[in-house]
């Protein structure tokens, strides 16, 4: 279900099959009311279990999105697992901004060792206030572990037949980063039982926070 690109109406014919009569716009808010809950806690037990393990390798991108015609950028933050750690909407991708939004995963998820970017001149500039200019790396192909992390969003944003405000998409990239991390386990990289096993527990943990 979860790596499936199922609209709101889509559920909702899921659920009408199974004898539960209700509308989108309630499965809109329950994942308004519930999915901020769930992610908060999917967040908070992942930035404890890195605590003691820093993370070493940081890929910053940003993404345009349309909300209503306008323009808007999608900033995201991966580290060297593919992990989301940071996701943050804003008009612009000045220096301004590119520094709020790393002070703010720093403030989460400590201080990388190094952090990966494109040739955006907002990274350069933002790191040179925070002291963190010695430590970014840009290059070709350097940074394609955060363009591909790009591309869950992106088919979420066409089935969803985009955003209209941008604290909504705020909302739901927040929410999305939370709930692909905890059940995205790489099958290419890891083995056919050691998937399985991740995949066992990432469901219960899941149930533990429905229940």
């Amino acid at each position: 279900m979860f790596g499936t690109r199922l609209s709101l109406r889509q559920v909702e014919g899921l659920l009408h099959e199974r004898g539960i009569d209700v509308s989108y716009e309630t499965v809109r808010a329950w994942w308004n009311r519930f999915g901020p809950i769930f992610a908060a806690e999917i967040r908070k037990n992942r930035i404890a279990s890195t605590q003691n393990c820093p993370q070493w390798k940081w890929h910053l991108d940003d993404v345009f999105v349309r909300i209503s015609g306008e323009t808007h950028y999608l900033w995201r933050a991966i580290d060297h697992e593919g992990e989301v750690l940071e996701v943050f909407v804003t008009k612009r991708r000045d220096r301004k901004v590119a520094l709020k939004f790393l002070r703010r995963a720093m403030k989460r998820h400590g201080r990388p060792r190094v952090v990966a970017t494109d040739k955006l001149r907002s990274y350069r500039a933002a790191m040179k206030v925070i002291g963190n200019e010695a430590i970014q790396e840009t290059g070709r192909w350097l940074n394609n572990r955060a363009e591909n992390s790009h591309q869950p969003f992106r088919r979420r944003e066409y089935a969803m037949a985009k955003f209209r405000k941008e604290k909504s998409l705020q909302i739901f990239a927040s929410i999305h980063s939370s709930i692909h991390n905890h059940f995205n386990h790489e099958r290419h990289l890891v083995s056919q039982d050691a998937f399985k096993a991740k995949r066992v527990i990432a469901l219960a943990e899941w149930r533990q926070l429905a229940a």
